[in-house]
């Protein structure tokens, strides 16, 4: 459910015509609901009731200030993987002790600014990496808490370029020598062992691969406690998909898979963390969008739109599928004809959809792309000297800009000449 609905014959945003957002802001631009975040946080946190457990939200999906803020007033931690995004989260007043740092690359500098500021744990990827964090926490004179990441080679049956639980993925250790690199772990000095780090991808649409990835690290945890290590969180990971078609069959709701976490580890009595991103943010953000050009080719018809692949890159990145409604709503029974949607940059790539079914539509007309509110704005680029476009926050009757659309003067001025030019 999201809360970006017709009425009265147009698209709204919670209370708010998009229309009317387009003629205050313009289009391109990315356009987010509160009350859809909220609910979608909210989702994962009661189907973990009866659990100690912290929400931690993957802010690689969405990581504007006032998205964070939100959710941070809600009770979410945060996941962040990168200095940038730590900074950013705390920017958003976000607590170090509910920021857990995770990816496979992380710097001496960043493990020093998350020690210095406050970090609830970093998530281990390997034993090069822990033992760097060892060294910047005895120089710091602090201890570093940390789970270690397990690869327990299952299949997330997911797109490829988003699965990380298999054995050839880069993330993670082989869950098979997880008693060796956790007894590593136990002998470094500066880092204290907390738990334990398993993630197997993103966009899953069934459960049984959480299913096995979790029954192994169930099984994992007490053969680590077996051998003396204190056991005492489990981070899971997040990657529960979404509908990006509506009229595919959904994915499993987050109740479900709070029972079936429940169901896998309730008996080892850790405290749960997960990580979602995508479902938090993915339905409650839409691109709108403006027709520039209705042209008619050799075999097909394009709506050429003011949108493109800088800005949103799923679709050229992943193929990914997102439904395009028009802003003004089409009257019942209205004939639709296939349209190729495609953007005015220099790449074949610029393709959002091929033969899409839409109203008749005329340039200067909306469209919107739904279920664009995860890796949208946070993948775009100026590629081609596109400004960024403006991300707009709703909540309720009102709205506001987030981050606003640099102008061209401000785009070309942050070059700068070397003084033989």
């Amino acid at each position: 459910m999201d809360h970006f609905l017709y009425r009265d014959g147009a698209l709204y945003a919670e209370d708010v015509p998009v229309a009317e957002i387009a003629a205050a802001v313009g289009s391109p631009c990315y356009i987010y609901s509160t009350a859809t975040l909220l609910r979608h946080f909210r989702l994962f946190d009661e189907a973990l009731e009866g659990t100690e457990h912290l929400v931690c939200y993957a802010m690689k999906a969405a990581s504007n200030q006032a998205i964070l803020k939100t959710l941070a007033q809600a009770g979410a931690g945060m996941d962040v993987v990168s200095q940038g995004e730590y900074l950013r989260a705390k920017a958003a007043g976000v607590p170090g002790d509910k920021i857990v740092f995770s990816g496979v690359g992380k710097t001496a500098e960043e493990i020093r600014t998350a020690l210095t500021g406050g970090i609830r744990q970093f998530n281990v990827e390997s034993e090069p990496e822990m033992v760097v964090i060892s060294r910047v926490a005895q120089e710091l004179g602090k201890t570093a808490p940390i789970t270690i990441r397990v690869n327990p080679d299952v299949d997330a049956k997911t797109h490829a370029k988003i699965a990380t639980g298999k054995s050839e993925n880069k993330f993670g250790i082989p869950i098979s020598r997880a008693k060796e690199v956790y007894a590593l772990a136990a002998s470094l000095p500066g880092l204290e062992v907390v738990g334990i780090d398993c993630h197997i991808g993103s966009q899953l649409t069934e459960l049984e691969p959480f299913k096995l990835a979790y029954e192994k690290v169930a099984e994992l945890t007490e053969a680590l406690r077996a051998e003396g290590h204190n056991i005492r969180r489990l981070d899971l990971g997040g990657g529960l998909g979404i509908p990006y078609a509506r009229s595919n069959e959904a994915p499993p709701l987050p109740v479900e898979y709070g029972q079936l976490i429940k169901d896998t580890l309730g008996h080892l009595g850790c405290e749960i963390e997960i990580e979602p991103g995508r479902l938090i943010a993915g339905n409650a953000g839409i691109m709108l969008s403006k027709v520039i050009y209705v042209k008619s080719g050799e075999d097909r018809d394009f709506l050429i739109v003011d949108s493109a692949m800088n800005d949103l890159i799923r679709p050229a990145m992943y193929e990914a599928h997102h439904d395009i409604v028009a802003v003004k709503e089409p009257a019942p029974g209205v004939e639709q004809r296939p349209y190729d949607i495609v953007g005015p940059v220099c790449e074949t790539g610029d393709t959002f959809a091929k033969a899409r079914n839409m109203p008749p539509l005329e340039a200067g007309d909306l469209i919107a792309f739904r279920s664009a509110g995860a890796y949208g704005a946070v993948m775009a680029s100026e590629y081609n000297s596109r400004p960024l476009i403006p991300e707009v926050l709703v909540n309720g009757n009102q709205f506001a800009v987030i981050r606003p659309r640099p102008s061209f003067d401000e785009m070309i001025n942050r070059d700068t000449m070397p003084e033989w030019l």
